[in-house]
């Protein structure tokens, strides 16, 4: 997509939400697989299924149920997209970050981004929750839109992950009595999981965990200068001596029991940027 069609498909699709939901969003949520039940922790004002919304993808992937459910949440208007899209599904990075682009025409300012991952660093178990500190980008799905001159300094695109929110989450995580990990997130192109040797190859170039979401989106947002919490729940370990099949139904089942950390480290965010 050229920049202006993006600009002027996020502008309706913006226009759009606002007439349901006439709040301005400071915040914003993308659910990762398992986390739908985070939504009915929202004071619900609107729920708009992406079907409704021009110019919007829509989801495939299992778990996902494709609509926004606009409300409040410890009294801060927020937006929370319960399935998000992924460049398997074969849409491009710009139409997959189309919300995002969206959220920051509505007045986005933070964004928290959670997903279901596989878990490489032996110091984690399923059901952890690991807060992204830096991520490697092995989607190979370049932005039309986002692309940067290769003359200039870099933007705070590389470095998209708000280090106020991270060192927060950690702290919410002792407070809590729970587990909090930071770590390097490697995004796949997916759907496949990933092999002996690429679990092997992923945890020697130093992630932590992997999965096949969450970059394009964080990218779109570090563009706008939207503060960004990265959340991978952990749902399986991989040991690349002794590989287990897992399936998307397995992932969904694990995420769910992560689901309570999240909802904290998130409700923890919002109060202490209210």
């Amino acid at each position: 997509m050229k920049r202006t069609e993006l600009d002027r498909a996020a502008g309706e699709a913006a226009e759009f939400v606002n007439r349901r939901f006439s709040s301005t969003p400071r915040f914003a949520f993308i659910l990762g697989t398992g986390s739908n039940q985070l939504a009915d922790s929202i004071a619900t004002e609107a729920v708009i299924d992406y079907r409704e919304i021009p110019h919007f993808p829509q989801s495939t992937a299992l778990g996902h149920r494709g609509r926004l459910v606009c409300g409040q949440l410890a009294n801060q208007p927020i937006i929370v997209m319960q399935g998000r899209f992924h460049l398997y599904e074969g849409y491009s990075v710009d139409r997959a970050t189309l919300p995002i682009h969206m959220l920051a025409q509505m007045g986005t300012e933070f964004l928290f981004v959670s997903n279901a991952s596989g878990g490489l660093n032996p110091d984690m178990t399923s059901g952890d929750v690991m807060l992204i500190d830096s991520h490697i980008d092995l989607m190979f799905r370049p932005s039309a839109v986002l692309k940067r001159s290769t003359t200039t300094r870099p933007d705070r695109g590389s470095d998209p992950y708000d280090r106020e929110l991270l060192e927060n989450g950690l702290a919410c995580g002792r407070r809590h009595g729970f587990p909090v990990h930071r770590g390097v997130y490697a995004a796949m192109l997916g759907p496949n999981y990933e092999t002996r040797a690429e679990y092997r190859l992923l945890r020697t170039i130093g992630a932590d965990v992997a999965g096949m979401s969450t970059v394009p989106e964080v990218t779109a947002a570090a563009h706008y200068g939207i503060r960004v919490l990265g959340l991978s729940l952990i749902t399986n370990i991989a040991n690349p001596d002794s590989l287990q099949s897992t399936s998307g139904q397995e992932v969904i089942d694990a995420a769910q029991l992560g689901a309570p950390k999240l909802k904290a480290l998130v409700l923890d965010a919002i109060a202490k940027n209210s």
